[in-house]
């Protein structure tokens, strides 16, 4: 059984004339984990503002277990949060950064120090108390930080895209930390990113946003596999985007090629055909298969075990598509730029604007 923890009915936000939160309506359940997602200037981080108290909504309420907290100043809120920056104090030790909030709460010396020492073994940082900042890598700082933001036990923790300072394989290090430690504390946590890959891989519901709006809320892999919105197919992942015209009978005509799908209709319609890379099959395909068309290689991206490969099919259109292939199979195959290659369209991963 869910049990709501945090809700936010009708949040608006303006500055002057410009509407930066339309109508927000969300609720998010004890213990999840939530990503706002969205491009630069979407209102992810204004809409963490807000729940932290930093920034004051312009209409709307935000309730947290229970208790209207719309108005309250941060220091009557019960959360703990993480800056992109960090924030600590540079002449403080980590001991006195990680304390620094129990400190201003007047708990005992005693229960300080040993909150201070379970928590740096959390996070990795056994140890580094005597130390100052400055003494420490970036991806340790933010572990200060995150220890600091989880010393007085809230019941939500706020993080404003805390990995983009970070070097990339200290970010996907990091990231899988912080969802290992979420997942031992149970601390509800909303996190802002711009980064699709970081909230798949650790949300329990994303909140993708643009233009001061909610365009979907779901699973990583309801928002990857089945977007809302042309917006969301496109910024989630790579896509293809075909002009096409569905038919009845469950069909669809892109460019020469009649394409069998799971979507009927009453009459033609033109419509845009959206498809992942990997929706496009370069393998299994047998004698007889519905939805093949053949393509010419352009141009392989190299990118380890697999590869990003852009082709081209008279057949379908001008288009160049994005496949992702293996390495193995582009060397089993002998495949190269200007090799031909069939390429099978899967009808349930079709999906329609």
């Amino acid at each position: 059984m869910t049990t709501q923890y945090l809700r936010l009915d009708a949040i608006r936000k303006s500055f002057g004339d410009f509407q930066a939160l339309q109508d927000i309506h969300l609720s998010i359940e004890k213990g999840e984990f939530i990503c706002f997602l969205g491009p630069s200037g979407c209102g992810k981080t204004t809409l963490l503002r807000i729940i932290a108290g930093l920034e004051t909504q312009t209409a709307g309420a935000i309730i947290q277990s229970g208790r209207d907290i719309s108005r309250l100043p941060p220091a009557e809120r019960d959360y703990g949060i993480v800056f992109q920056s960090y924030a600590l104090f540079p002449n403080l030790t980590v001991t006195a950064n990680v304390a620094y909030g129990l400190v201003n709460r007047r708990v005992a010396r005693r229960a300080i120090a040993e909150r201070v020492e379970e928590l740096l073994k959390l996070v990795g940082l056994p140890g580094s108390g005597p130390k100052f900042p400055a003494q420490l890598s970036g991806g340790q700082q933010q572990r200060v930080a995150l220890a600091r933001a989880l010393a007085t036990k809230p019941g939500l923790l706020l993080l404003d895209e805390p990995l983009s300072a970070l070097d990339a394989l200290e970010r996907v290090r990091l990231r899988a930390e912080i969802r290992s430690l979420q997942n031992k504390l149970g601390v509800t946590t909303v996190m802002v990113t711009h980064d699709q890959e970081e909230a798949l891989s650790v949300a329990d519901r994303i909140v993708v946003m643009n233009q001061g709006v909610i365009e979907q809320v779901g699973t990583p892999m309801q928002v990857y596999r089945d977007p809302a919105t042309p917006f969301v197919a496109d910024f989630v992942g790579k896509i293809n985007v075909l002009p096409g015209r569905l038919q009845p009978g469950r069909s669809v005509h892109i460019g020469q090629v009649r394409f069998v799908c799971e979507l009927d209709v009453d009459a033609a319609r033109d419509v845009k055909v959206y498809l992942r890379p990997e929706d496009l099959l370069a393998r299994p395909i047998a004698p007889g298969d519905s939805n093949v068309f053949h393509a010419e290689i352009e141009k392989i991206e190299f990118l380890g075990a697999y590869c990003h490969v852009s082709v081209r099919s008279a057949c379908i259109g001008p288009q160049l598509l994005t496949v992702y292939l293996s390495l193995n199979f582009l060397a089993e195959q002998g495949l190269a730029v200007g090799s031909r290659l069939p390429l099978r369209v899967m009808p349930e991963r079709m999906r329609f604007f």
